[in-house]
């Protein structure tokens, strides 16, 4: 099967710039994680392909090889120029290298900070509605005492000797093609080109502490359960130089008693007397923005349906739409009838022309009143 381009899977354009394809990769990745699709095979294989292609277009060197090859520059269907070999499965000769001689790849500056993720219960009507909401949480944001640094008040994190302050570590290796080049992240400094030789007693020199926040959460109205509202850069705080991450607020709605919703309409079921269809009358009916009157033909069957339009759920994307209600009649057979009410019946039975005897199963009729 042939693969899919690395920009239609990130849904970039060829041009895209560097930040561009660290968001759409962000996003996908997001959307795609294996903790958020549990046991589904096609995630899984899309959240391979989606890290692939960004393993690829974010190293300035793969992007113009793929950007000139396509699929052959990853791999390995072209020699990559003056003692250089492209690579296979998003990876070069030189990542794989790397691997084997146990380094953690390239280093590619301050590591962005984590999302994060909360729930909020919110009321049917709310959904329906709109509502605002205050959410307290806590967040690892940057430490106010060290300001991320993670080095004690009056020092400073030393640039590492070993790296030189760059987070990675050359080195050459002997393989069957000969000596090449290799990159790796730097195991003294882990890749930070800092070490703290005094951590800060606030955060331990990790430069994040967990604070107490209050978001303003506004729900729109017709927000469905399961849907979630995102606030950039209000998730964990980044390395110094990086931004933070993104907060993701998602919405369970508390199913009502009454109301049953299906994409924007919603449907009621209304019990009426047997006398209120048989004759007709006016009722009420309870919606979402309050009482109603309505009429009853009179004849009316139990599931007979009434269409409220516009009396339904509002539409996020076009809020001067909304959705209808339907309300389906059910007609509610008395049972604790008194003897006058169980003659008068009778008596409409016989001028029906209904057998009465033969709805019973003895000498009575079906009210309990033996037939004159």
């Amino acid at each position: 099967m042939a693969k899919q381009d690395y920009y239609e899977l990130l849904g970039i354009n060829k041009g895209a710039s560097e930040e561009e394809i660290k968001k759409a990769h962000r996003a996908a990745v997001k959307k795609y994680h294996p903790d958020n699709n549990a046991g589904d095979k096609a995630a899984e294989e899309k959240f391979k392909e989606i890290n692939e292609a960004y393993g690829v277009l974010s190293d300035p060197e793969k992007k113009a090889q793929y950007d000139r090859f396509g699929h052959s520059a990853a791999g390995g269907g072209y020699s990559g120029g003056q003692g250089g070999f492209g690579g296979f499965d998003g990876f070069d000769f030189s990542d794989i290298i790397s691997q084997m001689m146990g380094g953690g790849g390239r280093r590619r500056g301050p590591a962005p900070g984590n999302h994060v993720e909360t729930t909020i219960n919110v009321d049917f009507m709310d959904s329906i509605n709109g509502v605002t909401r205050e959410i307290e949480l806590n967040i690892k944001d940057t430490c106010d005492t060290c300001r991320g640094s993670g080095a004690k008040a009056g020092t400073v994190p030393e640039s590492c000797r070993a790296c030189n302050g760059s987070g990675q570590v050359r080195q050459a290796v002997q393989t069957m093609l000969g000596y090449m080049e290799t990159t790796t992240t730097c195991k003294t400094c882990r890749g930070k080109g800092k070490i703290i030789k005094e951590k800060c007693g606030g955060c331990s020199g990790i430069g994040k502490k967990a604070k107490s926040r209050i978001v303003v959460v506004k729900v729109p109205k017709g927000i469905e359960s399961g849907q979630q509202i995102r606030f950039s850069g209000q998730g964990e705080a980044g390395d110094i130089g990086a931004p933070k991450g993104d907060l993701f607020v998602r919405i369970n709605v508390v199913p009502h008693k009454e109301f049953k919703r299906r994409g924007n309409n919603l449907y009621l079921d209304k019990n009426i007397t047997f006398a209120q269809a048989a004759l007709g009358a006016e009722i009420i009916i309870e919606t979402p923005y309050g009482e109603e009157r309505h009429n009853v033909a009179a004849g009316t069957q139990t599931g007979t349906s009434m269409n409220l339009r516009g009396k339904g759920v509002p539409y996020i994307s076009q809020p001067n739409r909304t959705g209808d209600l339907t309300v389906t009649l059910n007609v509610v057979v008395p049972k604790n009838l008194t003897d006058n009410q169980k003659e008068l019946l009778r008596q409409f039975a016989e001028g029906e022309g209904e057998n009465i005897e033969t709805l019973d199963s003895g000498k009575k009729g079906i009210f309990g009143k033996r037939k004159k």
